[in-house]
C-alpha cells in the first residue's frame, strides 16, 4: 500500500491572493494565477525556505529560532469561510481579510486535514498540509475597515475552520478554476494522550 492514498475528494481553486507585505498590512491582493516554487508562492511576504520561529512552536524553540518554512501558504475553504461570515454577521468573506493565499472548495472538513496530507493539481502541483491554522487577532483590524465593528468576532467564528498551512512539495503553477485531488497519509489516528493545554 502506498504511504498516501490518492481519495475520491476533488475540489477547485476558487481564488488566489498574495501577501506582499505583512509589516504593512495582512490584507491579501487578488490575482488569477501564481507560481508555486520550493520557495512559496511569487510574491508571497510569508514566503522562504525558512522563517523564524513565533509563538505557535514556543515549546520548541526560543522565539526568533531559524527554522524551516512549512507556512508559506495559508489555504482555506469556500464553505469553512461561508459559516465564518454567518457566524461573525457578514454577507460573505472576503479572504482578503485574513490573508489567504487559495481558496477551495469541494473538500469537506478542510481545516481538519490530517497533517501531511497533499493537494494536488492537475498539472501535478502539489502543497503539503502543515497543519491546522489557529485563528488569531490579526485579521481584526483589515476586516474592520470594510465591515466596521466586525472584526473582533472573527477569531471566535473561526475556530475550527480557519483552513490549514501548506509548503510547495512539487513546484508548477496555480490557476482559479483548477482541480486539487485530496491526498491522505495511509495510517491510523494516534492513539497516545491528548494535549495538555
Amino acid at each position: 500500500m502506498p504511504a498516501l492514498i490518492k481519495t475520491k475528494h476533488v475540489g477547485k481553486i476558487v481564488w488566489l491572493g498574495v501577501v506582499s507585505d505583512r509589516a504593512a498590512a495582512l490584507r491579501s491582493a487578488a490575482v488569477t494565477e501564481l507560481a508555486a516554487t520550493f520557495d512559496g508562492l511569487e510574491g508571497e511576504d510569508h514566503g522562504g525556505a525558512m522563517r523564524p520561529s513565533c509563538s505557535r512552536v514556543r515549546t520548541q524553540y526560543p522565539k526568533g529560532t531559524v527554522i524551516r518554512n512549512t507556512r508559506q501558504i495559508c489555504v482555506v475553504s469556500a464553505e469553512e469561510m461561508a459559516a465564518v461570515a454567518a457566524e461573525m454577521g457578514v454577507e460573505v468573506f472576503n479572504p482578503e481579510w485574513c490573508g489567504a493565499n487559495i481558496v477551495v472548495e469541494g473538500l469537506p472538513d478542510f481545516t481538519h486535514l490530517p497533517p501531511s496530507s497533499r493537494l494536488q493539481m492537475s498539472d501535478g502541483t502539489t502543497l503539503t498540509v502543515d497543519m491546522e491554522n489557529q485563528p488569531c487577532h490579526l485579521p481584526a483590524p483589515v476586516i474592520d475597515e470594510d465591515a466596521p465593528g466586525h472584526g473582533r468576532a472573527f477569531k471566535q467564528a473561526a475556530k475550527g475552520r480557519r483552513g490549514v498551512t501548506a509548503w510547495v512539495e512539487r513546484e508548477g503553477t496555480l490557476r482559479v478554476g483548477d482541480s486539487v485531488t485530496l491526498h491522505i497519509p495511509a495510517q491510523r489516528a494516534w492513539r497516545g494522550e491528548g494535549p495538555t493545554v
